[in-house]
């Protein structure tokens, strides 16, 4: 997951807006050159939601289905999903590479790429769009909240069942660190569900309009409120691509750890005396 929106983020900012301010007439905006890295990008897009939704089941099954939890959660099943997930995603985005044709043709040479005129009128890429936005983003809106909310069902409805088990055995005003670590993992999956869902409507709404009115995806026009919609719509799913990974990761108390180790590894590569100082009063005391 890490690693899907990390090339997203290669690919969707670094390499997209750099190129454009920087190397405006480079062997990056040649019209072929650009259609790959639409459909690389939105692949990348697609690879990232698709395992912030498998992460999710992936929590689903480990505190819900215990039985299914000794087969499902094996290194061998999870490199299986992970790779057809991919090959999904490079398959869906494989028409994303036809529905561009050139911006300008300059001494015959083809730059820069738009959405193709054909796009807003073909039946085919009628259909392809909204399959396109039920696959991304309309399903995994479903599924995260599905999940997460019969999670959070189940840890409420074990959490019930705790507290009446100890309820004559503790005393008043005893707190349970069992019961307070399954309520931060409730609020862990709603910040989840909220923040997948939230960055990604804006974006969600503008393709829904498109269908139902005249508005055209990537306007150019910086006045039109569609355009300034759409714009901000892709700048909340950027942040929707490292959000979710940061959110799960830096919560896993094992990440912290390693995390600690590896500052402070860095910090006695740097600063080699001051950890021999450290260690020898370490020593003395």
């Amino acid at each position: 997951m890490a690693v899907a929106d990390l090339i997203f983020l290669i690919l969707g900012t670094i390499h997209y807006h750099v190129k454009e301010v920087y190397f405006p007439y480079s062997f990056l905006n040649y019209t072929p050159v650009c259609r790959l890295h639409r459909a690389l990008m939105y692949t990348s897009i697609d690879c990232s939601v698709w395992l912030t939704v498998l992460f999710t089941f992936d929590r689903f099954v480990v505190i819900c289905l215990q039985k299914l939890r000794v087969k499902y959660c094996t290194e061998l099943i999870a490199s299986r999903i992970i790779i057809m997930i991919c090959v999904f995603g490079i398959l869906e985005n494989i028409p994303v590479y036809f529905a561009y044709e050139p911006l300008e043709i300059m001494d015959r040479v083809p730059w820069y790429c738009k959405v193709s005129s054909s796009f807003y009128t073909s039946p085919f890429w009628f259909a392809y769009f909204w399959s396109d936005t039920i696959c991304t983003p309309l399903v995994p809106f479903l599924l995260v909240f599905l999940l997460n909310t019969l999670t959070i069902r189940n840890i409420i409805w074990t959490n019930r069942v705790r507290a009446k088990l100890r309820r004559p055995n503790i005393e008043k005003n005893q707190t349970d660190p069992e019961i307070e670590k399954r309520r931060k993992s409730i609020i862990l999956l709603m910040v989840i569900s909220g923040n997948f869902v939230l960055l990604w409507m804006v974006t969600f709404v503008c393709f829904i309009c498109v269908n139902f009115t005249d508005n055209k995806l990537t306007g150019s026009n910086v006045n039109d409120s569609f355009t300034i919609a759409e714009r901000v719509g892709y700048i909340l799913r950027f942040m929707s691509t490292c959000t979710n990974t940061f959110i799960y990761v830096v919560t896993q108390r094992h990440f912290r750890e390693e995390f600690k180790k590896i500052i402070t590894r860095m910090f006695v590569l740097i600063h080699p005396k001051q950890e021999i100082t450290c260690s020898l009063t370490g020593n003395n005391r």
